[in-house]
């Protein structure tokens, strides 16, 4: 395929689904985010997890604070969250009264001091994604961050799920050779292997 037309096929893509993600009502937007993160307590991967890596809803994704603001999950569970620091993502530990700031793409992100995580510690890894296709591939933002490390040896055999509306999971989205498959997607209709 062609480089340059998957690029901008990527990028229109890409300008469409946020476009209509951003254009839910408050109250459809929760109602949605809420049934994804049912979908996601109610599965095995999760719920045999010690350690979870998420991220914090950036430009309406789905909101995954129903699961890690969860008393009854933050007993049971560790969360991690990334900090973007040059071209990767670095994990930290962090639980609901720690600090947040604000990172380099307006993210919210935990502060430079909290505890890393370590690959070998992490069971489970939810991917945000600006739409996800039926053989698990994945539509991010651009940067690569998630390419790079579910790429990499320490971190491409934990399990991920992506997590989309389902008006976000298609039939096909531009792949580049580098891009990798995702376990498992979640949309508020369900959860697919």
């Amino acid at each position: 395929m062609n480089p340059t037309k998957n690029k901008s096929e990527k990028a229109e893509l890409r300008r469409n689904i946020i476009k209509q993600r951003q254009s839910l009502s408050e109250e459809e937007w929760r109602t949605k985010s809420q049934a994804i993160c049912k979908n996601i307590s109610n599965s095995n991967l999760f719920t045999n997890a010690k350690t979870v890596l998420a991220y914090f809803s950036f430009r309406q994704e789905p909101d995954l604070s129903y699961l890690f603001l969860d008393d009854t999950l933050t007993n049971t569970q560790n969360w991690g969250f990334p900090r973007c620091v040059d071209k990767s993502l670095i994990w930290h530990i962090w639980k609901a009264k720690d600090k947040l700031i604000t990172g380099k793409y307006g993210i919210k992100e935990p502060t430079p001091d909290a505890l890393i995580i370590k690959p070998h510690k992490v069971d489970l890894i939810l991917v945000p994604c600006v739409a996800c296709d039926y053989q698990s591939y994945r539509l991010g933002y651009g940067g690569g961050y998630y390419d790079r490390l579910l790429s990499s040896p320490e971190w491409e055999l934990i399990p991920t799920i992506g997590i989309v509306f389902a008006n976000a999971y298609l039939p096909q989205v531009p792949v580049e050779a580098w891009d990798k498959k995702l376990d498992n997607i979640c949309t508020e209709t369900g959860l697919i292997n």
